[in-house]
């Protein structure tokens, strides 16, 4: 099983010279993907624009969105030349992560509808790959992926969400490492109901904050960045790894559970923060 790092691209007051640290940090330290989370109503970075920052000072890592919020975006023709455009410019290194997201003041912030926002995706995940399949053409809206088009995984878990990674993706991202074996178990059947050659690609999140103050700096990012829970986000602080055990723990599990890579999402947005999680894997 692969790892990642999230970018601290969604930890409040992150520096950009962190961020970019962070992700030279991480292709050294050989981890295999950097992702990042999207919210409109926050103090975050864009994914897609943090992400084309990231590739400008990398060779070699993966880029992924974890996921992003597509039917808040308008254009699906729009965001289809982003992420061409992102993947060309990384030499096809992009994975765009897709999902639909809880959140309503992130809707209404773009004008979007949220009540219709999984008919919306399902129609804007035909509208990309149309887009990406006409990019060399006469007319296409380019530039041209390297590999025809990014790669795309669904995230969700509600079970029109896994029957919608089974049928259009290329995989599958759990939002959360405890429910990743029940949810690959429905993908992975539904994927074979709808027919499709090979095997669903799958990943899982989970947040990590190491180091002395890790377990503080959790109980103040998790509770914040999930307020929409309400009183259930009080107590998310405690699902974060905070030891070099608890990750190696994650880790062994995961890939015993059949997964292909593990997204450590940081709560801090210190660089040093990856030669933690670096050393806990060693």
């Amino acid at each position: 099983m692969q790892v990642g790092v999230g970018l601290p691209a969604a930890v409040p007051g992150a520096r950009p010279d962190q961020v970019v640290e962070w992700a030279r940090r991480a292709e050294s330290a050989g981890f295999s993907s950097l992702a990042a989370l999207d919210r409109v109503v926050y103090d975050n970075y864009d994914p897609l624009i943090i992400l084309a920052a990231a590739a400008s000072v990398t060779e070699r890592i993966g880029l992924c969105t974890s996921v992003l919020l597509a039917p808040a975006r308008g254009s699906a023709t729009i965001l289809a030349k982003q992420a061409a455009t992102i993947d060309r410019l990384s030499g096809g290194r992009l994975t765009l992560g897709l999902g639909v997201g809880a959140r309503e003041d992130d809707y209404a912030a773009t004008g979007a509808d949220f009540t219709d926002r999984g008919r919306r995706l399902d129609v804007m995940l035909a509208e990309l790959v149309g887009t990406w399949a006409a990019a060399s053409g006469p007319a296409g809206i380019g530039p041209a992926s390297p590999r025809g088009r990014p790669g795309v995984v669904l995230g969700g878990r509600s079970p029109q969400a896994l029957d919608r990674a089974a049928r259009f993706g290329d995989g599958w991202v759990a939002g959360s490492a405890g429910f990743y074996a029940t949810g690959a178990a429905v993908v992975r059947e539904g994927w074979r109901r709808h027919g499709r050659d090979g095997s669903p690609r799958t990943q899982a999140v989970a947040y990590v904050a190491l180091g002395a103050d890790g377990p503080a700096r959790a109980e103040r990012y998790l509770p914040e960045y999930y307020a929409l829970l309400g009183d259930a986000a009080t107590g998310l602080g405690s699902t974060a790894l905070t030891s070099a055990a608890a990750v190696r723990e994650v880790v062994a599990r995961l890939a015993g559970e059949g997964c292909d890579e593990l997204l450590l999402f940081p709560c801090s947005s210190d660089p040093d923060q990856v030669d933690l999680i670096a050393d806990a894997l060693a």
